[in-house]
């Protein structure tokens, strides 16, 4: 006999026009089909919009805290190949960046990471804008010197060449000398009774001066040189440089030539001390510590600015410099000067060190 299904209670059966899943009342649900609530609305689905806004918010605050730390920690990243001394030469310039950062963040409405490039903001502040404030007068200079790196491309090397005999120097250095300079260096042995030159390196002067000693600094032929100039005042040992080349994955030989002329300044036994010259690196770069540790940057100690030097139609860096012990720089100018790519840098100079 067959076996009868036990139920619980009697089976009512289902009305007319219901669907076999086992749906509910169609009222209860949404027009696609979403569930409504106790008080009959519809459940608010998440806006797909807000998760893609924090994710930039954060990628604009992470890109900005990133900013931060490259300047903060300029003073100990290494060149790396080039990567290290590009970040570090035209490190002034991560202004632009952070202004980029809070224009995208404020157009996002990413406030929170508008927060993060305002705090990165205040950092550059606290590092750079007290380089663009001019220091107090230190009174007028007794000694006034000028470099520049003329450029083995020069279409105009006369040119240059005039703007520096009348910038007033009474010492002037000169970089990249080549064939087509002769133009320049007559007008500069018809300015000064005394001149040195050593390869693609020369230097100018009112006072009399040594035989120059050649510095190879690691290169395989020399491009700067040593020599004393005799100065009413006192002897100057002046070093009129060109460093070795930045490239790419290249920047071994301007380190070491860097260490290498730090040595010698720091044995100099002569109390006043100039090295002048195209040292193809900024003073943000923390290879130049080296160097900066024995000497006084004129730039940095005039302040006023960054006083960028290269490429001479828009300055972005300043590789061109003048730094001294045992004299105080009290003007720092930087000149247009004939068609080299880099600007000339004139300095002022008080003896009393």
């Amino acid at each position: 006999m067959p076996m009868s299904r036990i139920s619980d209670g009697p089976v009512v059966p289902a009305p007319l026009g219901a669907s076999f899943t086992g749906a509910a009342d169609p009222a209860a649900h949404g027009q696609f089909g979403a569930p409504k609530s106790q008080f009959g609305s519809q459940r608010p689905t998440t806006d797909p919009r807000r998760p893609r806004r924090s994710f930039k918010g954060l990628l604009i605050a992470v890109l900005a805290l990133s900013v931060t730390a490259g300047i903060l920690l300029a003073p100990s990243i290494p060149s790396w190949d080039g990567m290290g001394t590009a970040w570090t030469s035209f490190l002034p310039w991560t202004a632009v960046l952070l202004v980029l950062l809070a224009a995208i963040a404020a157009v996002r409405r990413a406030w929170w990471g508008l927060s993060a490039v305002i705090v990165s903001l205040m950092v550059w502040s606290v590092v750079f804008v007290p380089q663009l404030m001019p220091a107090n007068a230190a009174g007028a200079a007794e000694l006034t010197v000028a470099t520049q790196n003329i450029g083995a491309a020069n279409t105009d090397p006369v040119a240059s060449a005039n703007t520096l005999a009348t910038s007033g120097a009474g010492i002037v250095a000169v970089q990249e000398i080549v064939a087509s300079s002769a133009g320049a260096t007559a007008v500069l042995d018809a300015t000064y009774a005394h001149h040195a030159r050593v390869s693609t390196v020369g230097l100018w002067s009112v006072w009399a001066m040594d035989e120059p000693q050649e510095l190879q600094l690691g290169m395989s032929w020399a491009r700067a040189f040593r020599v004393v100039v005799h100065h009413d005042a006192g002897d100057i040992a002046v070093y009129a440089v060109h460093l070795p080349s930045v490239r790419p994955g290249d920047t071994a030989d301007r380190d070491a030539a860097v260490n290498e002329l730090a040595a010698l300044v720091a044995a100099d036994p002569v109390g006043r001390v100039l090295v002048m010259g195209d040292l193809n690196t900024a003073g943000t770069d923390p290879t130049l510590s080296a160097l900066t540790a024995e000497l006084a940057d004129s730039r940095e100690t005039v302040k006023g600015g960054f006083g960028f030097t290269w490429p001479a139609s828009f300055p972005l860096t300043r590789p061109d410099h003048v730094l001294g012990r045992g004299l105080t720089p009290v003007a720092d100018q930087v000149l247009m000067s004939g068609g080299s790519d880099h600007r000339a840098v004139v300095v002022g100079l008080d003896l009393a060190g």
